[in-house]
């Protein structure tokens, strides 16, 4: 799936509970962060037709960020970035998993190559999970779980006031939320 994805799943789920803006960044970025291990494509692309290629993509994407280790890793900081720590890292762990499963179903190549995830490491690379009916990561299923967070996100933004721009400035969340309301005012009351 998109990182993009990711993080509106994420952002999302960090919006089911009461946290605060640091704990929501912290579940919402526990959702997307096992995609920082998709950055090797830089590398990649820059020296491929180079005498020593970098197939630090090809070789390294879901497997730094994608397994059991890392995710032990980001659940860990998720708690101690929070006044909520249980509740912070509970959610982070889910949006964590939820990470995989989105791409355990929907992360398939052009190539058709299924992108194994190694669930187990750094204990073990015996357990790749995989599933013969992954779809394409381009496929109408990404698109419409895509649109339906994005819905959400707005709709959550509308009502509460802050949207996931608050991980990024708070005045640019303030001219998002502002805009989103004026856009779409509060339905008024009849019989007052």
């Amino acid at each position: 799936m998109s990182p993009v994805t990711h993080l509106l799943v994420g952002w999302v789920v960090a919006n089911t509970a009461n946290l605060n803006r640091r704990e929501r960044a912290a579940v919402t970025v526990a959702g997307a962060a096992s995609d920082l291990d998709g950055l090797g494509v830089i590398a990649e692309i820059f020296t491929r037709g180079s005498d020593n290629p970098l197939p630090w993509f090809s070789e390294y994407h879901h497997v730094l960020g994608h397994n059991l280790g890392f995710g032990l890793l980001v659940v860990g900081t998720s708690a101690l970035v929070a006044t909520r720590r249980w509740k912070t890292a509970g959610l982070a762990l889910l949006t964590f998993h939820l990470h995989l499963l989105g791409d355990l179903v929907g992360a398939r190549g052009p190539d058709g190559y299924q992108w194994p995830i190694p669930y187990l490491l750094p204990l073990s690379s015996a357990w790749q999970w995989t599933w013969g009916g992954q779809w394409a990561l381009n496929a109408w299923p990404n698109l419409l779980l895509t649109i339906a967070a994005l819905a959400i996100t707005l709709v959550l933004a509308w009502r509460r006031g802050y949207s996931p721009l608050e991980m990024v400035s708070l005045s640019l969340d303030g001219v998002f939320i502002e805009t989103l309301r004026r856009r779409f005012p509060y339905p008024s009351s009849h019989g007052d």
